[in-house]
């Protein structure tokens, strides 16, 4: 059945207010980077709540939202994380990481001592949902790794717009997350992101990154 529609009409600004906006929100993404040095200072749930609504804004294929958000701030779940999450990474580190891999991650300095997952005051714990069963039925959900990752986007953005610092975290893997916060076999660990403020002697590589003249084309590009 097809949905009611309703009018949708954005809010149209001036040209001059678009490309300020535009710039200063450049700007202030620009100082976006991944922390991984939190304080401990706690952030209210009510923040967080805010960040994950926006996050949940995200579209989706077919509007099945194919998440789950699972927040931890539970001193003894964090610590279960991070001691499921450094058993894996030493394994990655020592064991299944090529060369490349590891010689890639060299200037960020990474290894698989993680600290952060017990002194961030929140870890939120992303799934995504591949299909659910409603009255004894399986339905598959559409796009659930594009519509996943647009809703981390999402919600590192809403994070960063509030002063929240944020780690996208990947130890592989991660079914110990879902076994540790009783989550069914339908919902796959997707990201776990530490969120906090960072702590007052933090520091982030000086990584040059990608020129954007790189990674934007203006319609159709010469072969090869």
């Amino acid at each position: 059945m097809p949905a009611k529609m309703i009018p949708y009409q954005p809010v149209r600004r001036s040209e001059p207010d678009l490309f300020a906006r535009a710039e200063a929100l450049l700007a202030e993404m620009e100082t976006r980077r991944s922390c991984r040095y939190f304080s401990d200072e706690p952030v209210p749930q009510q923040l967080i709540e805010k960040v994950i609504a926006i996050a949940h804004s995200a579209p989706s294929g077919a509007n099945r939202k194919p998440w789950r958000f699972v927040a931890v701030d539970d001193p003894k779940l964090k610590r279960r994380i991070r001691l499921e999450a450094e058993a894996e990474e030493r394994e990655s580190y020592a064991h299944r990481m090529p060369a490349a891999w590891l010689e890639a991650l060299e200037p960020i300095g990474t290894d698989a001592n993680k600290p952060f997952l017990e002194i961030a005051p929140w870890l939120i714990v992303m799934f995504r949902i591949d299909w659910e069963i409603v009255d004894g039925t399986r339905y598959p959900n559409y796009y659930p790794h594009e519509s996943a990752g647009i809703a981390a986007g999402f919600f590192i953005m809403a994070c960063h717009q509030v002063g929240l610092a944020t780690l996208t975290h990947t130890p592989s893997p991660m079914r110990f997350l879902r076994d540790i916060l009783g989550r069914p076999t339908n919902e796959k660990p997707y990201l776990l992101i530490p969120v906090g403020y960072p702590a007052k002697d933090c520091t982030v590589p000086d990584l040059v990154k990608k020129p954007l003249h790189e990674a934007l084309q203006w319609n159709q590009g010469q072969p090869g």
